[in-house]
């Protein structure tokens, strides 16, 4: 069998937290072999912030997922030139040649997600992109996993495997699962053996941020600062955690508006901040029970990591059967995990190989996916 070859690929992530384009360099074979370069965050403004917000309830009315209702093309374009920008000051920063690169993976952000009308849409055109960078592009990765009759995420678990493979001796205990706390949390559980096991555990940091920017005008709870002044509100954290949705049978995956925002008044800013903390971490925690066997570690990726208060509550509710660690603390990087991935899903796709399992999407059968946008004008070395 022909040797799989080794690529540069550059990944982009705008994430459910819509703060900004995460950058990062991965040379890869797209199976076991990872080896991890810079990685940047370029933050959105706010006003583009909000525009993109604004955006998310625009696409509460699409049906089909080349719709683009209201501002929504416009957005799209201007989301694309952004992350060409990106990418470009990337290059700059970090003193990467572009003519090393052989392929871009594009995530672009995600506006509305609805496995359950089997439609899934992110903003970003990659023709555009490709053009735009002189550089080919692997875009719309979720499509083909519902197409298969998957729920179109998670897809990050491809590439949590390929890191388990590169745990240290000392670190690799199994089985273990990666936790990624971004606006919604998703795990993947590995035990070295089998399929990854994969899905949305539950709401992460969108439902603290969206009560804090509604209530203050606070866009994130800085080092928990908000958080440590309150108390758990038990009413309100068990309307959360007794939802349906942690019942259901994995895998499964939640759209930004599953959980809805605390209504005013349920309690002061600061109690009401700590017990999302609370429902963010049992969300995670509650995931075990969909596992084959309890893990030995779980290892926290995303910025929901920062926080204290749910990095506590998730430590203490792991003990002291498993170890809760950040990703740091194993040698990986958590804010630039996912947009690593989409480096490393860009160069599994263009070899055919899986990027979603039945046991992570729920997909009939392991699939690839991915279109290829090639640009019209090749600035760089080919491919």
């Amino acid at each position: 069998m022909a040797e799989t070859p080794q690529r540069r690929a550059i990944g982009l992530m705008s994430g459910t937290s819509l703060d900004g384009i995460d950058v990062a360099l991965l040379d890869t074979d797209g199976d076991g072999l990872v080896k991890r370069g810079p990685a940047r965050v370029y933050e959105y403004d706010a006003a583009f912030r909000r525009r993109l917000a604004e955006g998310l309830e625009t696409a509460k009315s699409i049906i089909r997922r080349t719709d683009r209702p209201g501002d929504l093309q416009a957005l799209e374009t201007e989301l694309t030139r952004r992350h060409a920008e990106a990418v470009r000051r990337f290059f700059a920063d970090c003193d990467v040649d572009p003519a090393t690169v052989d392929i871009i993976g594009f995530h672009g952000q995600t506006v509305l997600h609805r496995p359950d009308k089997a439609v899934t849409v992110q903003l970003g055109n990659g023709q555009l992109l490709a053009d735009m960078l002189g550089l080919p592009v692997v875009f719309d990765m979720r499509a083909n996993d519902m197409a298969e009759g998957g729920q179109g995420a998670p897809l990050v678990p491809a590439y949590h495997a390929a890191l388990a493979k590169n745990l240290a001796p000392e670190c690799r205990e199994l089985p273990v699962v990666f936790v990624n706390i971004g606006g919604i949390s998703n795990v993947t559980y590995l035990d070295g053996e089998h399929d990854p096991i994969a899905f949305d555990s539950g709401p992460g940091n969108a439902l603290l941020d969206q009560w804090l920017d509604r209530e203050a005008g606070i866009p994130f709870d800085q080092n928990g600062a908000i958080a440590s002044e309150g108390g758990i509100l038990s009413a309100l954290s068990e309307r959360y955690l007794s939802a349906e949705f942690f019942a259901q049978a994995a895998p499964k995956s939640l759209d930004r508006f599953d959980f809805a925002v605390p209504p005013p008044g349920v309690g002061s800013l600061e109690d009401v901040a700590r017990t999302l903390c609370f429902v963010s971490a049992q969300a995670i925690l509650k995931a075990a029970a969909h596992f084959p066997e309890p893990p030995k570690l779980w290892i926290v990726c995303g910025g929901g990591r920062r926080h204290p208060a749910i990095m506590a509550d998730l430590r203490n509710g792991a003990a002291p059967h498993a170890r809760v660690v950040t990703a740091e603390e194993v040698g990986f990087d958590g804010d630039a995990m996912e947009a690593e991935a989409w480096a490393y899903l860009a160069v599994r796709s263009l070899d055919g190989r899986p990027l979603t399992w039945p046991t992570t999407t729920g997909c009939r059968e392991p699939s690839s996916g991915g279109s290829l946008g090639r640009p019209a004008l090749r600035r760089v070395a080919s491919v």
